[in-house]
């Protein structure tokens, strides 16, 4: 059976703003050139990177700025994500993005409107028809409020196309009927949008891993992939443990949004980038990112 062309651990990025809401293209700098030294590669605009508040000239700069930040004779490949609800802008981004030089176009549902079956496959199968560059199926139920079925996902992973599933809905025994599809599939690959089942995934045969405390951490979790490629359950799970509880110090206790601008904060203290959010979202707090500073190990 053929392998799987993309694998590996994918970090969905964190989009870093000024506090004039512009793109900071200095950190994406320093944020890609961190990624590349500890083997990661990058999803532009996901949901970690507040994929739907960039505007579409932002998206262009975002994609821009973090290829020519590539080091020569990386192998990072670029992932960049869709926004927004009109599948024509989509098919119009997709193909500036891989002229600018994005190896990987990531899409999740439009979200505007409850898609039936036949509506979602209908939407990608337009996707992977009209754009030049590999296509990704993006699942995350806590953000579009719709879950893509495995029938569906099924159909399309047929597509010569749509190269892979980032999956990031929580449910176990869908984890594993997802991870069983792409094994049964030649050139589907399957990653784990879970960051809580990253090893768990691994070890039962997923391709990769999307954790977004690999913006903060990401020599970690490509140790904890190295350890699951080689089967060593000891080394994952303990690695697992500890990217959780620098998980919490972000995540316990927020909303989403809220979430992504204290992971900002802890990146900050690495000197990546600032603490500024893209509105609707806004930044913290002076007081609770004091808080997360205090907690930052």
């Amino acid at each position: 059976m053929k392998k799987h062309t993309y694998k590996g651990v994918v970090v969905p990025m964190i989009t870093p703003v000024t506090t004039e809401g512009e793109i900071d293209t200095h950190a994406i700098e320093k944020i890609i050139q961190l990624f590349a030294s500890c083997h990661v590669s990058p999803l532009l605009m996901g949901t970690t990177g507040e994929g739907n508040s960039v505007s579409v000239e932002q998206g262009k700069q975002v994609v821009e700025a973090a290829v020519k930040s590539v080091p020569t004779g990386s192998d990072m490949v670029i992932y960049a994500g869709l926004n927004g609800c009109s599948t024509r802008d989509h098919i119009q981004m997709a193909e500036t993005y891989k002229q600018l030089g994005a190896d990987v176009i990531v899409a999740t549902l439009p979200s505007y409107y409850a898609l039936t079956d036949e509506q979602m496959y209908s939407y990608y199968k337009t996707l992977a028809d009209n754009i030049k560059a590999p296509l990704m199926l993006y699942n995350i139920k806590a953000t579009t409020h719709m879950s893509i079925p495995l029938e569906v996902i099924h159909r399309l992973s047929q597509h010569p196309n749509i190269v892979g599933l980032k999956d990031s809905e929580r449910d176990p025994e869908r984890l594993k009927e997802a991870i069983a599809l792409s094994k049964a599939t030649p050139g589907f690959s399957y990653f784990c949008g879970w960051a809580a089942q990253s090893a768990n995934s691994l070890l039962e045969s997923a391709d990769g891993i999307v954790p977004s405390t690999g913006n903060f951490v990401p020599q970690m979790f490509t140790d904890l992939y190295e350890a699951a490629m080689r089967g060593d359950k000891e080394t994952a799970q303990k690695l697992q443990e500890e990217t959780d509880e620098i998980a919490r110090i972000y995540q316990a206790n927020r909303t989403l949004g809220q979430s992504l601008a204290a992971l900002k904060v802890m990146m900050g203290t690495k000197d990546l980038c600032g603490p500024d959010m893209l509105s609707p979202l806004t930044r913290l707090t002076l007081e609770e990112e004091q808080e997360i500073i205090l907690k930052t190990p």
